[in-house]
């Protein structure tokens, strides 16, 4: 039987992640061999894994990261069970390095594929997974690119957002960073009135016809002061056209042009748990 030292397992735990006597368990059944005890460390974290399949994970951090150039953003959110462990300064580094990762890749199936210190980022989730004893997921994953993007996340990692805008002007950070600020408060639905989805606004322009019946308006007038309803619910839920959180006197789209005559706002991603 290979003689097991303490060097040993600590070596393996910092390579893992996984606790000291899981560690020492695995080394011996492997009988000294690392890789071998790599590899049973993931096949107990597949068990894990699949026996926590079906619980909520609803917990995690949401980060959001640009490139150096500040013209691509991704927000991710990994997800677990418990604040607990969401809040945990560890969790936070491990979400934060694969959002950096995920910068290089456009889709979620080729970021979930791609190297993550010797192992895909699906199995390292897998691995955590027995590690922690949590469920592990990515749940969203959404990247945007723009002559200028920046970024904000709030207090705690709940939620995370990107903003593009038209072009790198003086002042373009912070202005991104505070229309970034403005999608995390608010949760648009949309940038703009045509990003909205034709159901959702046919929709609510029935709701607005019913209440305007309820009320007793002529039918004959309930189209016109419909449109005027829906042009009140682009307002509110489309980032552009939102009150600017920082000066309700003025829209986003106005606060931008204040920064830059021709400067627009060309999309935004927005990332929460729950």
């Amino acid at each position: 039987m290979a003689t097991i030292t303490a060097a040993d397992v600590n070596k393996l735990r910092t390579i893992t992640g996984a606790g000291m006597m899981d560690c020492k368990k695995a080394l011996v059944e492997a009988e000294g061999d690392f890789d071998l005890a790599i590899e049973n460390l993931r096949k107990k974290g597949q068990k894990v894994a699949a026996n926590r399949s079906d619980r909520e994970s609803t917990e995690g951090a949401a980060i959001a990261v640009v490139n150096a150039e500040k013209t691509a953003g991704v927000v991710i959110t990994l997800n677990c069970e418990t604040d607990f462990v969401g809040m945990n300064e560890s969790f936070v580094k491990m979400a934060t390095e694969m959002a950096n990762l995920a910068l290089n890749f456009n889709t979620k199936e080729e970021f979930l594929a791609s190297d993550f210190n010797g192992i895909t980022v699906a199995d390292k989730l897998i691995e955590q997974t027995g590690v922690i004893g949590e469920k592990l997921e990515i749940r969203t994953f959404e990247k945007l690119e723009g002559a200028f993007v920046g970024s904000y996340i709030h207090s705690g990692n709940k939620i995370a957002t990107i903003v593009a805008l038209s072009a790198k002007v003086d002042g373009a950070e912070e202005a991104a960073r505070n229309v970034a600020m403005q999608a995390a408060a608010m949760n648009p639905i949309a940038l703009d009135a045509d990003g909205v989805d034709a159901a959702i606004v046919e929709k609510e322009i029935e709701i607005a016809k019913e209440q305007l019946r309820a009320e007793g308006k002529p039918e004959a007038m309930l189209e016109n002061i419909s449109k005027g309803k829906i042009q009140r619910f682009y307002k509110d839920n489309t980032l552009v056209n939102q009150d600017y959180i920082k000066d309700g006197s003025v829209s986003v789209a106005a606060y931008v042009k204040s920064v830059d005559a021709n400067l627009t706002v060309t999309g935004f991603k927005r990332a929460a748990l729950g």
